[in-house]
């Protein structure tokens, strides 16, 4: 069992039990204990499978946490509060995020860093990131204290688990991952209602696609319980619409799509952001929120482009060219600039955010 492949153990599983969902295979091939993608690499960077915005430019980290910090001080600077960042991966964003909030008066000592991360490799590298500040780490969301919340979560919520439905008249039937010819294929279950999916009638048609994911209500429902209880702010950013509709789920291995059936557990896998769920969730737990904003526009309105500008004067050459290079990967439309949306939460009693619109 020890020379086994996550592919092998998936094949095995499925003649066992039958076919899964897909929510079950991308938590396979994410989570599993010793083969999931998570608990046995480090993701990120130019060696890794893919690049996230704060990997990019220190300029992205630094704006959310002025924007955070802002925000704490519009309620009134509450002592002590929680700050923190679900899937904070090599922990990039928060270091740049507490550099820029050093002069920010009380901040940091009023601060409890809090990060919600699974994988024990990355726990490792989050901590030497982080040198010099105490840190907490949590499994989950429901382990973060009650008191106020200010957090951020950059592409979290895309690694999540999902659902996949197709619909069939009145009916949806589930996708699953079985096997044809003893290789792992993409099959349909039997037709049957959904109630979670009863509102989609009126937007769909037969053979249409809809996505749904499990964990995101409950996560989205805790950490606006807290806000809207104690106050604070969540800064969700991600890639995604206002509604699902489609096929989202891509794998990326070294930065290039690949099939997600092909190396279970080596690529990783994400799917797009139903951001309406997040809305609605959070409007239920009594928190208000800013309309969905492209990152593009979000950065712009906190002032990227006078940073980008500040310190591209004491850059010259390969230096100057590549911060030019990620002030366009973080605002262009055809870059990040649409396709990555932020989502603000807040108290139903407080202003917003700075950059974002209600």
């Amino acid at each position: 069992a020890g020379k086994m492949s996550l592919k092998d153990h998936l094949i095995a599983r499925i003649r066992q039990d039958g076919p899964m969902s897909v929510a079950d295979y991308m938590a396979e091939c994410l989570l599993h204990p010793t083969r999931g993608y998570y608990t046995t690499r480090d993701p990120l960077g130019a060696a890794g499978d893919f690049t996230t915005a704060p990997e990019i430019s220190q300029m992205f980290g630094e704006l959310l946490g002025l924007c955070l910090a802002q925000s704490w001080l519009d309620q009134g600077a509450p002592a002590p509060f929680t700050l923190a960042e679900l899937g904070p991966g090599r922990g990039t964003l928060m270091a740049d995020l507490l550099r820029a909030t050093r002069a920010v008066p009380g901040f940091h000592t009023a601060l409890r860093l809090h990060l919600v991360e699974a994988s024990p490799s990355l726990r490792r590298t989050q901590a030497e990131t982080l040198q010099g500040y105490e840190v907490t780490w949590a499994d989950s969301i429901e382990a973060l204290p009650q008191q106020p919340l200010f957090l951020v979560a950059n592409e979290f919520f895309d690694a999540l688990p999902i659902r996949q439905f197709v619909r069939d008249g009145d009916g949806w039937r589930e996708r699953c991952v079985g096997l044809a010819e003893g290789a792992l294929c993409f099959g349909l279950g039997p037709a049957a209602p959904q109630p979670a999916l009863e509102h989609r009638l009126a937007d769909t048609k037969s053979d249409d696609l809809v996505e749904l994911c499990p964990a995101s209500p409950p996560i989205t429902a805790s950490l606006a319980q807290r806000i809207a209880q104690h106050g604070g702010a969540a800064l969700i950013i991600d890639y995604g619409d206002w509604r699902s509709l489609g096929d989202t789920l891509q794998a990326l291995k070294s930065h290039a799509p690949v099939d997600p059936l092909l190396v279970p557990g080596t690529a990783d896998l994400t799917a797009h952001v139903d951001f309406e769920v997040l809305c609605s969730v959070a409007t239920g737990a009594g928190c208000s929120h800013s309309r969905v904003t492209p990152q593009g526009v979000f950065l712009e309105r906190l002032g990227i482009t006078e940073r980008a500008r500040a310190l591209a004067n004491r850059l010259e050459g390969a230096a100057l060219d590549s911060l030019v290079a990620a002030h366009r990967r973080l605002t262009h439309p055809d870059e990040m600039g649409n396709l990555f949306k932020v989502l603000g939460i807040t108290p139903a009693t407080t202003s917003l955010p700075p950059g974002l619109i209600s």
